[in-house]
């Protein structure tokens, strides 16, 4: 029965993981202060982070009648489950991986020393070593399996799509059943503590021709591991057009469940510019709905992202709209945007600087899609551009296209619940 427990992994993260996370494009050069500080992160985890990874083998794996049981326990995942069930699994490893609390401690007391560009790149380059390890873990397993003739099926995890965070409770338990011995917790919110930590279920099977066959069934496309021996495809994962958030807040607020079931204004299979991903994420954490008695809606979308200079200084933004009624067609009737309580990375974006109060002043009359139905953001042709700062009105609309997509998703979400009852 494979197990193991490593407390010394490898944690040399690659330079393109690295600024991936940092959210560089591929070829750019770190320089100056971003490459001393890029090197700093790294040499400082080298010296003082303690990473583990620990994996253990279940081979008590039942697909029945739509649910998901390892070793007795039900999970959720629907999407796990159809995963396994396709790639004809018989087995698991559930898997715990941890950039360790060093990592997040220090970021923290270098957030009270008011040095947000060492928190900012201390808090990545922990990210990037969690992600290290799941692969190093996955690679680890590709490696027992291929000698076993088996082969590994790609990892998920609670909180991805299709995945409630509510179940880190189970499979954290489900670890901790055997020779498990790191201290790590999951918050109510279904966080973890230490929070640079990932949970995961592999799934394992003998029936590699199936896992050529079908692309989506190896794990090789999301595993940036180099020279990898038991690579079946190439690594194809597209750079991520990351939005930093200093930290994720906030919770859904869910939509009384008392209505009546009624066809939808709402489009229930329309097409976001967002991966579902994380739009299930920022519903969940970023979003609070709240509806009025007249069955209007309040929602306020808290957005966290980075100057574009003075090397990324943290900034929140609040987001506040009302809606009218279902039967009115959600349509937006209040919008605005302004710096979060308290904030202060806002004045440190290079507009604001130059003339803060044309800046504000263009931000808070900036609504678009004021008067129509929420639908309407789905149909909305809008340029890309991720960037985390409000310097220019490009990026401006960007955010108001996600924070109006999070909030279609929310609400779509909580109709479909409304209805399956």
């Amino acid at each position: 029965m494979l197990e193991f427990y490593d407390t010394q992994p490898e944690t040399n993260v690659q330079e393109t993981e690295y600024k991936r996370l940092l959210g560089y494009p591929v070829e750019f050069d770190l320089t100056g202060r971003a490459r001393e500080l890029a090197d700093w992160a790294r040499k400082w985890y080298a010296e003082n982070g303690k990473p583990w990874i620990y994996a253990r083998q279940i081979d008590h794996l039942a697909l029945l009648n739509g649910k998901l049981m390892i070793a007795g326990v039900e999970f959720s995942s629907k999407k796990l489950h159809a995963q396994l069930l396709k790639g004809q699994a018989h087995a698991a490893v559930v898997v715990a991986v941890s950039a360790g609390r060093e990592c997040e401690e220090k970021a923290r007391q270098l957030w009270l020393e008011e040095k947000p560009d060492e928190y900012f790149f201390l808090e990545i380059y922990g990210s990037a070593v969690v992600e290290h390890l799941i692969m190093a873990a996955g690679a680890r397993l590709c490696a027992w399996a291929e000698q076993q003739s088996h082969a590994i099926l790609p990892h998920y995890s609670p909180g991805y799509s299709g995945w409630e965070i509510a179940d880190q409770h189970k499979l954290l338990n489900l670890i901790r059943q055997k020779n498990f011995r790191e201290e790590i917790h999951v918050l109510e919110t279904g966080m973890l503590r230490p929070k640079k930590s990932l949970l995961a279920v592999f799934g394992i099977t003998q029936h590699v021709n199936q896992v050529r066959r079908l692309r989506e069934l190896a794990p090789c496309e999301s595993c940036s591991m180099p020279s990898c021996q038991y690579r079946r495809m190439p690594y194809a994962r597209p750079r991520k057009h990351m939005e930093e958030v200093s930290q994720l807040q906030a919770r859904v607020d869910r939509i009384s469940n008392g209505a009546a079931q009624s066809k939808s204004i709402l489009d229930h299979h329309g097409n976001y510019s967002i991966s579902v991903r994380a739009l299930q994420k920022w519903s969940q954490e970023r979003l609070h709905l709240n509806v009025l008695a007249d069955r209007s809606v309040q929602a306020r979308f808290r957005y966290a992202g980075t100057t574009c200079s003075n090397l990324g200084r943290p900034l929140e933004y609040d987001y506040h709209l009302k809606l009218a009624s279902a039967t009115e067609g959600y349509k937006i009737i209040e919008m605005s945007c302004a710096p979060a309580p308290g904030d202060a990375g806002h004045a440190f974006m290079c507009e604001y600087i130059r003339n803060g109060e044309k800046l504000a002043r263009d931000i808070a009359s900036e609504k678009p899609l004021l008067g129509c139905s929420l639908n309407e953001v789905l149909n909305w042709n809008r340029q890309f551009s991720p960037s985390g700062c409000y310097c220019d009105a490009v990026s401006r609309e960007h955010k108001w296209g996600l924070v109006l997509e999070v909030l279609h998703y929310a609400l779509v979400q909580n109709e479909k619940r409304r209805n399956a009852v």
